[in-house]
């Protein structure tokens, strides 16, 4: 007899490993301002595991650095599996108990309890039911809250512009996602030197105050 739950848990994180746009660094407090960095937008990926077909909608926002500040996977899984999971994916330094808040525009916020860390990351997820899916086409963004290990919620938003055509859309090709790979590194170089000039300045500033 098969073990769905073990299966799923491993299709997951499998999913979440080669489907994820891997870019983390190491871990540092972020700041409000990190919301403005390039965000990735909606976009798709889909690969096949075993018997299963894996489809995974994911929405990222990063730091300045490259770290992640907050990311939502939809994974869809059809096959020897069938499961439809609504992952949210944060940094660590989070207080466990509370979970993750998570709310699409005005509606009854639900709360995703974490399921596993890792050393840069923690995942939390609940199973997703088509009325969620309908209230992310319909909506207009979903607010996400943790809360961190100094007891200070941390809510940040992302937007759903563009998330029906991309959930019912194609999946990106292997050329097209290197590409937004590619793209997304030169945007965060381009903020790092941008950040380096500025504290240049901000320094010869000061010394010639001095």
């Amino acid at each position: 007899m098969l073990n769905f739950k073990k299966i799923t848990k491993s299709l997951i994180l499998g999913a979440f490993a080669s489907a994820f746009v891997p870019i983390f660094t190491s871990m540092v407090p972020v700041s409000v301002q990190a919301q403005e960095a390039p965000k990735q937008g909606w976009f798709k990926v889909c690969s096949k595991q075993g018997k299963n077909d894996i489809c995974n909608v994911q929405y990222n926002i990063r730091a300045e650095t490259g770290q992640l500040v907050t990311g939502v996977s939809l994974l869809t899984v059809k096959g020897e599996v069938n499961r439809k999971i609504f992952q949210v994916i944060v940094p660590t330094g989070r207080a466990i108990a509370p979970g993750i808040e998570v709310q699409i525009d005005k509606n009854k916020a639900n709360k995703f309890p974490y399921s596993f860390c890792f050393p840069d990351r923690c995942l939390a997820d609940i199973q997703m039911s088509d009325a969620v899916i309908n209230a992310l086409k319909k909506g207009n963004k979903i607010a996400i809250t943790t809360t961190n290990f100094q007891g200070k919620k941390n809510p940040v938003n992302l937007s759903l512009k563009g998330f029906t055509a991309v959930f019912d859309g194609p999946p990106l090709k292997r050329n097209e996602l290197a590409q937004k790979q590619k793209k997304l590194q030169e945007d965060l170089q381009k903020k790092a030197e941008e950040t380096r000039k500025k504290l240049e300045e901000a320094q010869k500033k000061a010394k010639e105050a001095n």
